[in-house]
């Protein structure tokens, strides 16, 4: 969609927007931020200024129905109460639908167990608080109801949450342990891609090394910030990108299905009994697979 501003004053981007269109000035926040939204054929933010003459182009994705409940995923559900589900994702999954990929989710696969879910984040994103990217494998946990969603979240926001990580990295690292602190936006490059920028967000990640392995690195990471694609990117920012990525890495790996990283770890307080709790799960197979190769 293509508009030709015409405003009476100078006024912000989102709020002109959501005047010309259907849109909520929340959603054109999501499309701008997605760099769906071009001002005078520039990647703006939702407060950029328009004037009369300004040229914007609006990139809508076209509306799609409801997940649809797929009996066929399975599911590893670690911890179930009537507030929660802690859930060990396979390597693979991507964890919600969206604009090429409606069905095949986590989320398809947790409504066709009628457990209940969380509906703050709409139908498509039904019961998700936090995500796994699609071939990280790992600890996760669901909310069964708005109430479990809001004090998730706001542990997320206040940091509170630990996450855990663990991955193969290529090479080696020059120190022992450190952290990394560098910013994280779309990459200029390829909107689809995240990378390390100037005006990005703060990232901060903690990492020890594990373990030498042949001519990689068994390492342990601890995310402060949650980014997309955190890991993945300062891992590449450092030079030692995680095995087997394709997007930020060298690609497969020894027969990988991309990237060797799994959360190891996930620790939060009850939304209900205010207890502390922490949930672990192992490495998939493939992952353990190539971790005995490269130690022998």
């Amino acid at each position: 969609m293509k508009l030709f501003a015409d405003p009476d004053e100078p006024m912000r981007l989102d709020v002109y927007l959501a005047s010309e269109t259907e849109c909520t000035r929340s959603y054109i926040k999501t499309l701008t931020d997605g760099g769906r939204v071009l001002l005078n054929g520039s990647r703006v933010k939702c407060g950029a200024v328009v004037k009369k003459g300004d040229e914007i182009d609006l990139d809508i994705p076209e509306p799609f129905t409801a997940a649809k409940p797929d009996p066929d995923i399975p599911v590893d559900v670690i911890y179930e109460d009537g507030d929660i589900a802690v859930i060990n994702k396979q390597q693979g999954l991507t964890v919600h639908p969206a604009p090429g990929n409606y069905e095949h989710t986590l989320v398809n696969a947790l409504l066709a167990r009628d457990m209940g879910l969380s509906a703050i984040n709409g139908v498509l994103r039904a019961g998700i608080v936090h995500r796994l990217d699609k071939d990280t494998s790992g600890v996760m946990v669901v909310a069964k109801n708005d109430k479990a969603h809001l004090s998730l979240s706001k542990q997320i926001a206040d940091r509170t949450v630990v996450k855990k990580y663990v991955a193969i990295l290529d090479g080696h690292l020059k120190e022992d342990e450190g952290t990394i602190d560098a910013p994280i936006g779309r990459s200029p490059r390829d909107r689809k891609l995240m990378a390390v920028v100037r005006d990005g967000r703060r990232a901060v990640t903690e990492y020890r090394r594990l373990e030498f392995l042949d001519g990689h690195d068994l390492v342990g990471f601890r995310i402060l910030t949650g980014r997309t694609h955190q890991i993945r990117v300062h891992a590449k920012y450092v030079g030692h990108p995680v095995t087997g990525d394709e997007k930020y890495g060298r690609g497969a790996f020894m027969g990988s299905r991309g990237q060797l990283l799994h959360a190891e770890s996930l620790t939060f307080v009850h939304p209900s009994t205010g207890e502390e709790m922490t949930f672990s799960a192992s490495p998939p197979e493939i992952f353990e697979k190539i971790l005995r190769a490269l130690r022998a």
